[in-house]
């Protein structure tokens, strides 16, 4: 593997991570779960598919861009991710609400498509196309040349794992460090808005795709 296939998919988890960090993504949902039913095992139980529904959202950006790139030429997959990605940092910022499924109670599925919303309505699955609808250069004989990172179902597959990986890892682990240690309380002593970083992200994201 190249240094630059390399950092497309240390990118892709470090993405992943920082999807994790943000509480309106997983964790605090995770989180208001187990002081609801006094349980921790109510938190782990909201994990999987909490993941599941973030993994779904990543991965049908991914297949859609993939399925678009198939008929059409690669610069104009790239400026409708960037416009994409523009008009959801615009629209982020102007509105921070998250889509809202069922209450508390809810089961497997029900976290599953809250989560999916969620991650749709962040526009988390556009954020990973920059990542991967550019050029990846890997080595073809004694030279490097470029190929497009979406170029197989299996490493588009892949590329959604590794996101995944990342996400479910963070997201468990703050989960259960609220949970057990620092409560609900630590978000009104050490509250920093990440959906206002997000949106920002997301606009910046689109500019340097359109520059790439």
């Amino acid at each position: 593997m190249s240094s630059d296939g390399l950092w497309v998919w240390s990118a892709l988890f470090l993405l992943g991570a920082y999807h994790g960090i943000n509480p309106g993504m997983g964790w605090l949902f995770a989180v208001a779960l187990g002081m609801q039913q006094r349980a921790r095992r109510a938190v782990g139980r909201s994990l999987p598919p909490i993941a599941l529904g973030h993994g779904l959202a990543i991965g049908l950006a991914v297949t859609v861009a993939a399925l678009f790139q198939k008929v059409l030429p690669l610069r104009h997959i790239q400026v409708a991710v960037a416009l994409t990605l523009f008009g959801l940092g615009l629209y982020r910022l102007r509105r921070s609400r998250h889509p809202r499924y069922g209450g508390m109670q809810v089961g497997f599925r029900d976290l599953t498509i809250w989560s999916f919303l969620t991650a749709s309505a962040h526009g988390a699955g556009f954020m990973v196309l920059p990542l991967l609808v550019g050029r990846v250069a890997e080595p073809t004989g004694s030279h490097h040349a470029p190929v497009n990172a979406l170029r197989t179902p299996e490493a588009n597959a892949l590329a959604v794992l590794v996101h995944t990986a990342g996400y479910l890892g963070v997201t468990a682990l703050a989960a259960y460090l609220v949970y057990e240690k620092f409560g609900l309380a630590i978000l009104r002593k050490a509250w920093v808005n990440l959906d206002l970083i997000w949106a920002v992200a997301l606009i910046v994201s689109g500019c340097l795709t359109l520059l790439a």
